[in-house]
């Protein structure tokens, strides 16, 4: 257990927080507020954002799209370079807060900005960058990672920078009473799969972070099955500051990570632009399946915790059935049904991304390989 951990963000959580960002942000900042398709203009955020603005120099850019594309941000990156913006606000979930991160690194680089994905741009700086959250999920409001596609190659690739951490998010559990009911599910699916990513690895006695991710991931399955009482003003905060705390390093700290569900389920939303959650609900069952071995002790360990499921030599094999039956009564699929084509050319179009992305050694012990990765879909896709 060795680790250096740090998180700077300084969270504004609570009803009424969005006018904390009038003093967060000095007031001789030029300002651009970056939201992606309008709905903040529909239930208020937008106005509470002008309003906290006020003393402030400021534009916006809009049309972030749900998954991020570099061509989309390019445009903001020109922008901040034109215009001498030294603070960005993103307003919005993830993904505009992902984009923000690209936009203020890409900024600050006078090269192409994939290099950034690619590892032929070290990020050494970067615009000063703040979030509202408008949609639990990601955790990305205080983190230092990003998730971005280039929709000419279909390319879809994670960086992570310490100098795009976020200096403040704006959490206020009222802006998600309009989000549609597919977006509050895909973010408690979402957070459920980033404590899995950093918990569901072999046990390794770091006893506080597996006791914090067990206590998130009970609460994730105690508003699911709670799901009814979502108008409820309690509800929307727990699951809120749940979604935080699941990736915003603590958890992973010292301790072996996985994130091959995430690294194969990126290319189905790059292919055929499946709802990021929903792409991890499609192949963490199959990958769960095809790791059980490696994965044994600690799904056990998880279904005792978690589902408090009696010890059985079949335990590990009912936590997987209890973690897609959570699913399930979500409304959310575990099968891949959406794409073009027969099967088989599905897998092998979704192989060829893994190779050309050099995902060809994926999970905490490097164990799926490229043949490992067919295995899984070829369960995962119906």
């Amino acid at each position: 257990m060795k680790f250096t951990y740090q998180n700077s963000t300084k969270i504004f959580f609570g009803q009424g927080q969005i006018e904390a960002i009038a003093n967060a942000i000095p007031t001789d900042s030029r300002v651009l507020v970056v939201y992606g398709g309008g709905s903040i203009k529909k239930n208020g955020v937008y106005d509470q954002v002008v309003t906290s603005l006020a003393q402030h120099q400021w534009q916006e850019f809009s049309g972030v799209e749900a998954n991020p594309t570099k061509e989309t941000l390019d445009k903001a990156v020109e922008i901040v370079k034109s215009d001498h913006i030294d603070f960005i606000l993103a307003v919005g979930g993830g993904s505009v807060i992902d984009g923000c991160k690209y936009i203020a690194a890409a900024s600050h680089y006078e090269g192409d900005g994939w290099d950034i994905f690619t590892g032929l741009h070290q990020v050494t700086s970067a615009t000063a960058l703040g979030a509202v959250l408008t949609l639990p999920a990601t955790g990305s409001e205080s983190n230092s990672g990003a998730v971005i596609t280039k929709a000419e190659t279909q390319d879809k690739l994670p960086f992570l920078s310490p100098f795009v951490q976020p200096a403040f998010a704006v959490m206020d559990p009222d802006v998600m009473k309009s989000l549609p009911e597919r977006q509050i599910v895909n973010g408690l699916v979402d957070a459920w799969m980033h404590v899995c990513e950093q918990y569901l690895t072999f046990n390794h006695g770091h006893i506080v972070q597996d006791g914090y991710a067990e206590v998130l991931l009970r609460n994730l399955k105690q508003l699911a099955e709670q799901y009814d009482q979502r108008h409820n003003d309690e509800w929307r905060a727990n699951l809120m500051w749940t979604a935080n705390q699941a990736l915003n390093g603590l958890i992973g700290s010292g301790v072996p990570h996985d994130w091959a569900t995430h690294m194969i389920g990126h290319e189905l939303t790059a292919l055929w632009h499946v709802d990021h959650a929903r792409s991890l609900a499609i192949i963490q069952p199959s990958l769960l399946h095809n790791q059980i071995e490696n994965k044994r002790g600690k799904l056990e360990k998880l279904g005792r915790e978690v589902f408090a499921l009696e010890q059985t030599t079949d335990l590990a094999e009912r936590t997987i059935d209890a973690m897609e039956a959570l699913y399930n009564n979500l409304g959310v699929a575990t099968k891949l049904t959406q794409y073009d084509g027969d099967k088989a050319a599905a897998i092998k179009s979704v192989l060829e991304q893994l190779q050309k992305h050099g995902m060809i050694a994926l999970g905490e012990n490097q164990a799926i390989t490229i043949e490992q990765s067919r295995s899984i879909l070829e369960e995962a896709i119906a």
